[in-house]
């Protein structure tokens, strides 16, 4: 596999895991809430896995030949991330607000399924990880290097939410106002990304 390409490929992936969105506020937010970080970071990279596995399999490309399944699963992703957004607004996180009881053990879950519907992680694997696969002249199938790319999206988002989560957790902890407003604002740029998402695609049909 050209060397070349997967550095380029995981420059531009960096990128992308560094744009703030619905991933890094729901990992602050189970941070400032006492939650585990790591179990919620484990979820949203789980969901990640999952499209990985699609797009190993040839799926992905399925998906983005056909206009009608792409809509579905944009606008699902989007009307996801307006809920989330909505969700975030009316119940910003709090420094100290153990919510721990039974909701930690749908932690994972919720992540897999932000992660699963982030229109963020449709765009990468549809649109931005082909660009970066040799057709010709490798002795590596397109399924690996799929999955080889795939795979460091995954080890990168591990890296960057964890980090992001630690850094709430450390920096935010001991201030409920400043802690209010990064949530907050997270959630705002939920549903604009999720309301340009959707008028977008809707749009097109």
């Amino acid at each position: 596999m050209d060397s070349g390409l997967l550095f380029s490929f995981l420059a531009v992936d960096l990128l992308l895991v560094c744009v703030p969105g619905a991933d890094w506020a729901y990992v602050i937010a189970a941070a400032l809430r006492g939650r585990p970080v790591t179990r919620a970071v484990a979820g949203l990279v789980s969901g990640y896995a999952l499209h990985t596995a699609l797009a190993t399999a040839g799926l992905a490309v399925l998906v983005a030949g056909s206009p009608r399944l792409l809509t579905v699963l944009t606008v699902a992703g989007a009307g996801y991330l307006l809920w989330l957004g909505w969700g975030v607004l009316r119940r910003p996180a709090v420094p100290g607000a153990a919510e721990r009881s039974a909701d930690d053990r749908g932690l994972f879950l919720r992540g897999a399924t932000i992660s699963g519907l982030n229109p963020k992680g449709l765009l990468l694997y549809l649109s931005v990880l082909p660009q970066f696969l040799t057709l010709h002249g490798t002795h590596l199938p397109v399924a690996v290097q799929t999955a080889a790319m795939g795979l460091l999206h995954m080890a990168c988002c591990a890296a960057v939410y964890l980090t992001v989560g630690t850094l709430a957790r450390a920096l935010l902890s001991a201030r409920p106002a400043a802690a209010r407003a990064v949530t907050r604002t997270s959630g705002a740029a939920m549903l604009g990304i999720g309301a340009f998402l959707l008028v977008e695609r809707l749009a097109t049909l």
